[in-house]
């Protein structure tokens, strides 16, 4: 066991092969949760979509509520550990679990058919979950498009990743760390518009 809990690959594998054997016991016990129809699918993208969306949320707040804060408590010789391999590293899973997050909604969304509905709010059809899970969706969306198109590529610049004088490194620094935070604002209103269209409505 502790092999597989050295290797994060040979961790996350081992928590496919769990997941596949529980469903495996549900399955064989209740010969049900295993329909392979489209509630299934809705499912697995459901899951998916979750999976994707800790991965994203889950680093947006370790930035907001770990490293940023206490960047000024680290010794500058050990800043550009932080600066050089965890926050590379990091905005990687940060930006593609934003992708699969939004990718894997909009299948979910159009496999539930709602998609049109929701991204219109639901003032077409005047159903409150689809105001609800629309809410939610135009705020996911505009969270990945600050991911993509502003933390991101500022955040190139603070890292040195692409070349940038001190004075547009220190600009960039802070337009990332704004938009950042401006998405730790809007994850708390996404998720309980996501979390109550499935619960409320």
């Amino acid at each position: 066991m502790a092999n597989i809990l050295q290797n994060l690959q040979s961790t996350v594998i081992a928590g496919f092969v769990l997941t596949l054997v529980m469903i495996a016991i549900v399955f064989g016990i209740h010969a049900e949760g295993l329909g392979l129809d489209t509630a299934w699918w809705m499912f697995l993208f459901r899951w998916f979509h979750v999976l994707s969306g800790v991965m994203w949320i889950g680093l947006l707040w370790y930035f907001n509520f770990v490293q940023i804060p206490n960047m000024a408590k680290i010794p500058d010789e050990q800043k550009p550990a932080i600066g050089k391999v965890i926050a590379p590293a990091a905005l990687w899973w940060f930006r593609w679990g934003a992708m699969a997050t939004i990718v894997t909604g909009l299948i979910l969304a159009g496999l539930n058919n709602y998609l049109v509905e929701a991204l219109l709010l639901g003032f077409v059809d005047g159903v409150a979950k689809h105001t609800a899970i629309g809410i939610g969706m135009w705020l996911g969306t505009i969270m990945w498009f600050n991911v993509w198109f502003v933390i991101w590529p500022n955040q190139k610049k603070a890292l040195g990743m692409v070349d940038a004088d001190a004075d547009s490194k220190a600009k960039a620094a802070r337009t990332a760390m704004l938009f950042s935070r401006t998405n730790t604002l809007l994850s708390i209103p996404m998720l309980y518009a996501m979390v109550s269209a499935q619960n409320l409505f």
